[in-house]
């Protein structure tokens, strides 16, 4: 197996399963993030991630981390927590800053360039990515993002200013999604803080299965309309 070098004259990928083992799930490099690839990428169960200064890098990984929403793992404290909770959580009502706040904590550094964050302020403004927000009062404390694909989200990122912010975000939004037909949840790589969420790995075939399948059905027109998930109990 070899990297493919994409063109900037076509969005065409390569099949998925013809990315790399090591590092898992490397399958191009180069094109653009015109919004055109990346819809394309993305029904395809393939997605972008570089570090600065780096070629735009193209992954499919085998296995896939995935979260069903039914399975979503709430502790006993998150549990105590959530019923009294002192958040709001909202949902596309502030796209760019949680995008922003995505970028910006990250202690390791972050792949969300501005690039990134240009291309997805495109996606977002064609209705393809949206936010859900968490706010105290009239502070931004949490949130995340990323892109509809039928009755699968593709989650790219969150990020967390509070205690439970992310995990509040996440919560609700499984609750709410679920509720509405929604199936699945793409998390692309595992990683410690979502398997204790409940994400498990599948095999990248059984994801891309999925994914066909999900992505040709719509959710409830309604349903990225932008408005309020969750008001605080208190």
């Amino acid at each position: 197996m070899r990297l493919v070098q994409l063109s900037r004259h076509s969005i065409a990928f390569p099949s998925p399963e013809a990315a790399l083992r090591e590092p898992n799930g490397l399958l191009a490099l180069g094109g653009d993030l015109s919004p055109a690839r990346l819809l394309m990428a993305y029904q395809r169960g393939i997605f972008p991630w570089f570090s600065p200064g780096d070629p735009i890098l193209w992954w499919s990984p085998d296995p896939r981390a995935v979260l069903w929403p039914q399975t979503f793992h709430i502790s006993r404290s998150m549990k105590r927590f959530h019923k009294s909770s002192p958040y709001r959580v909202t949902l596309n009502h502030a796209f760019g800053k949680v995008i922003d706040g995505c970028a910006q904590d990250r202690d390791e550094g972050t792949w969300i360039t501005p690039d990134i964050v240009m291309a997805y302020h495109r996606l977002h403004e064609l209705g393809h990515v949206h936010s859900i927000e968490v706010w105290e009062g009239d502070e931004l404390v949490g949130g995340m993002y990323g892109v509809a694909q039928g009755l699968l989200f593709c989650g790219e990122s969150m990020f967390s200013r509070r205690i439970n912010a992310s995990k509040t975000a996440l919560l609700v939004f499984c609750d709410e999604f679920l509720r509405q037909g929604g199936k699945l949840i793409d998390c692309q790589v595992l990683n410690n803080h979502t398997a204790s969420l409940g994400a498990v790995e599948i095999p990248r075939r059984d994801y891309l299965l999925q994914l066909a399948k999900l992505r040709a059905i719509p959710l409830p027109s309604h349903f990225w309309v932008p408005r309020t998930l969750f008001l605080s109990p208190e």
